[in-house]
């Protein structure tokens, strides 16, 4: 007697299986997975988005732009305003985004020094991708300068 299995059916049920559950793990990881929106308001920010474009075109206009640096040495972040832009009517702001988890952004009053320079100490910051965001008010004209920043590791 020859008994032959067929092993189609067997070979049909175990695609089925993998597929059923690779969905479920999908879903499951999709679930648990919390994506962090770029802004929670970012309808309000769309709205604007044409005045930081005017911003930014304002500050690349300038002869000698913003520039945002990274001290690893010191670990800090170096702001240095445009010649200029160092009076005191001068006010804004530097925000410090962090892409991978909003959690962790920061706000921080620009107090620039006479030389229109300001540090920002970075040890408290996680290492990796930050974007430096600088808004200031000069002369009564709206300016806006981003520069991405790599934090690099903690050195004991």
């Amino acid at each position: 007697m020859n008994s032959k299995r067929n092993l189609w059916p067997f070979g049909i049920l175990l695609t089925f299986a993998l597929f059923i559950s690779g969905t479920i793990a999908l879903i499951v990881i999709a679930c648990n997975n919390d994506p962090d929106l770029v802004s929670h308001n970012y309808y309000e920010e769309e709205m604007q988005f044409q005045q930081q474009i005017d911003r930014l075109d304002r500050a690349h206009g300038l002869e000698a732009p913003a520039q945002v640096s990274y001290n690893a040495a010191r670990r800090q972040i170096v702001v240095t305003l445009p010649p200029g832009h160092t009076q005191k009517e001068t006010s804004g702001s530097i925000q410090l985004y962090r892409p991978s988890a909003s959690g962790l952004d920061q706000n921080v009053e620009l107090k620039p020094d006479a030389n229109g320079i300001q540090s920002l100490d970075a040890r408290h910051l996680l290492p990796g991708l930050w974007k430096v965001r600088v808004f200031w008010t000069a002369h009564g004209t709206e300016y806006r300068a981003d520069q991405k920043v790599v934090i690099g590791e903690k050195k004991s």
